[in-house]
């Protein structure tokens, strides 16, 4: 059985919206209940949400969120019910879909972590602080990493158990989990998986679910 942690605890300061990002209206609903709705999709049905202090969601647990996304998660989990593998995953990724959830989950049969991920197609190059051109990445080996993010309970534990400097210097989990040893391995997925970070980024994701709520239902 899986559990699941909803990370929804950002200002949303870059967005610039006067409330928590996971709690702007995206196509006419909080932004966090098309992550809820996915996650019960995908049968997973005990929830944790890291959130501001005071939020209110039935059907799932609520803990206040931490100073870091990585100290959410950690609280998150001190609060999540028995289950032997964890999925982590943004509110700010509103796009993501059921099978992103069954995807990660299962590659967990032979890795300590699984993570969706998006084959980079830009060419990326590397530089100093000097902005001079230091390297030009070989693009066939790299992936811009998303959510969810699967892991397996002992594993995320070992990682999460650092020192407060170690967690607010981690951008995603995976990050931890390789620190610590583990393996992790990358679940193919799409840039449609967007992470809303700009009011920019909300228009796109609000023309993309649109998109989606259009289509006939699959038969």
């Amino acid at each position: 059985m899986a559990v699941a942690l909803l990370v929804a605890a950002g200002s949303g300061e870059r967005l610039g919206a006067g409330r928590p990002k996971a709690f702007v209206v995206l196509a006419g609903r909080p932004m966090v209940e098309w992550s809820l709705d996915a996650l019960r999709a995908a049968g997973i049905e005990e929830i944790v949400v890291a959130a501001p202090p005071g939020t209110v969601l039935d059907g799932v647990i609520v803990v206040p969120g931490g100073a870091t996304r990585s100290a959410s998660v950690r609280a998150a989990l001190a609060a999540a019910p028995a289950g032997e593998d964890v999925v982590v995953h943004d509110a700010a990724r509103p796009l993501v879909t059921p099978e992103h959830f069954r995807a990660a989950l299962h590659e967990l049969a032979d890795a300590d972590c699984a993570i969706a991920a998006a084959p980079v197609t830009d060419t990326v190059k590397e530089a100093g602080a000097d902005r001079l051109v230091t390297a030009t990445l070989d693009r066939s080996r790299l992936w811009a990493i998303q959510t969810p993010q699967a892991v397996r309970r002992t594993v995320l534990e070992r990682a999460l158990d650092v020192d407060d400097d170690v967690l607010a210097a981690a951008t995603d989990d995976a990050w931890l989990v390789e620190r610590a040893g583990g393996t992790v391995r990358v679940v193919e997925s799409s840039p449609a998986n967007l992470k809303v970070t700009t009011s920019h980024d909300l228009l796109i994701a609000e023309h993309l679910l649109a998109d989606r709520l259009s289509r006939p239902p699959a038969s």
